[in-house]
């Protein structure tokens, strides 16, 4: 039985648009417009791209505990997260394995959070099976989300709201825009500045159109979602990361906070937090995700076999494409500790020959966040 698609409170818009609608996590969503995947990355990168995001999970915890009992699932300093301030946090199993990651606001009122469309239901009973009895669980289902992003993005959302200028890369607002109230983050998932807008659902349409009136904005679909994220270094949920990596082995060290280290204020705590201490602590991870470099222009798609000078095995392509900005050819990839020094050559299987990458650096595009 084929399973029916959910739509976003801006499909009628998308078909408007000539969008190409495809499935993804559940719902009809835009992988492209009449412009194409590259035009509209590079629209993005140069001026001010709007994205529909409302197939992610919105929730709200609140309860005197919800501080606290987020924390137990997060290797993420929770409780001295300052109001109006948000941060990224993964929730693991017991094998220190990835559920999901997600981004966390601290509010006047509780937690907002916003989780990935594919792990939706997973996370809210994951939730559900781990809050105290008086910490409250909202589905906010009556919200859409779009992210407006690019180095135009600021202009544009300041014609409609000043004080959007006024906030930094992480800080989250609630602000009116066009006589309505907003959760405003500025953040997003292309690796330039931009804020990605929170606003109910029968106010999504209008507020969307107002943007794209604007002559900087132009829609984007997940096609050049997808490129964007990948040059500026993010992972995505279920290539890149899983349950079956932890933080340590994807490069994401950086996201456990100090608080939840050995040594630190609260360390441990979480499910897996032997596991992934350990791994932090001695180094032991036996894989690790790099960034990989091509020399020629071909792609290296997901699932691509990786080899050492030898030929032997050493690892798997998580995501891979031709970077419309990076002008090269990058990918991410899973590869053996012993391979995984920057400069290290490696070699990709397409189609019968072994093309030879680099490991390099992430971002493969430098991230212009708007830190003040």
């Amino acid at each position: 039985m084929e399973e029916t698609l959910l739509r976003t409170p801006l499909y009628d818009l998308h078909i408007e648009l000539g969008a190409r609608m495809v499935p993804f996590a559940g719902y009809e969503m835009p992988v492209q417009y009449p412009a194409g995947v590259r035009k509209e990355h590079l629209h993005t990168r140069e001026a001010a791209g709007l994205f529909d995001v409302s197939h992610m999970g919105q929730l709200f915890l609140s309860g005197p505990q919800a501080g606290a009992d987020l924390e137990r699932l997060v290797p993420v300093d929770i409780i001295d997260l300052p109001v109006g301030k948000q941060r990224y946090a993964m929730f693991t199993n017991a094998d220190a394995g990835i559920l999901d990651d997600l981004m966390v606001t601290r509010t006047e009122t509780g937690y907002y959070l916003v989780v990935n469309a594919a792990c939706k239901r997973e996370d809210i009973a994951h939730l559900q099976a781990h809050l105290s009895p008086d910490t409250r669980l909202e589905i906010l289902d009556d919200r859409a989300l779009i992210a407006l992003q690019g180095p135009k993005a600021a202009d544009v959302l300041a014609r409609l709201q000043p004080a959007a200028a006024e906030m930094l890369f992480m800080d989250n607002r609630t602000l009116q825009i066009e006589g309505v109230d907003c959760f405003v983050s500025r953040s997003g998932y292309t690796g330039e500045d931009g804020y990605e807008i929170s606003v109910p659902a029968t106010a999504a349409d209008a507020l969307t159109r107002k943007l794209l009136a604007q002559p900087e904005v132009e829609p984007i679909g997940l096609g050049a979602r997808d490129s964007l994220r990948l040059e500026a270094g993010l992972c995505l949920y279920g290539h890149d990361i899983d349950t079956g990596t932890t933080p340590a082995e994807a490069s994401l060290i950086w996201a456990v906070s100090p608080a939840r280290r050995s040594g630190g204020v609260r360390a441990g705590g979480f499910p897996g937090a032997d596991i992934l201490l350990a791994q932090i602590d001695n180094k032991s991870a036996t894989r690790k995700r790099v960034g990989l470099i091509g020399e020629g222009r071909a792609p290296v798609r997901e699932g691509t076999e990786l080899f050492d000078s030898e030929g032997k095995l050493v690892g798997k392509v998580t995501s891979g494409t031709f970077g419309p900005s990076a002008e090269q050819s990058v990918a991410m990839a899973y590869v053996s500790s012993d391979v995984s020094a920057l400069d290290t050559q490696i070699f990709a299987e397409v189609r019968g020959k072994r093309l030879p990458m680099k490991v390099s650096r992430m971002p493969f595009v430098a991230q212009r966040y708007y830190r003040g």
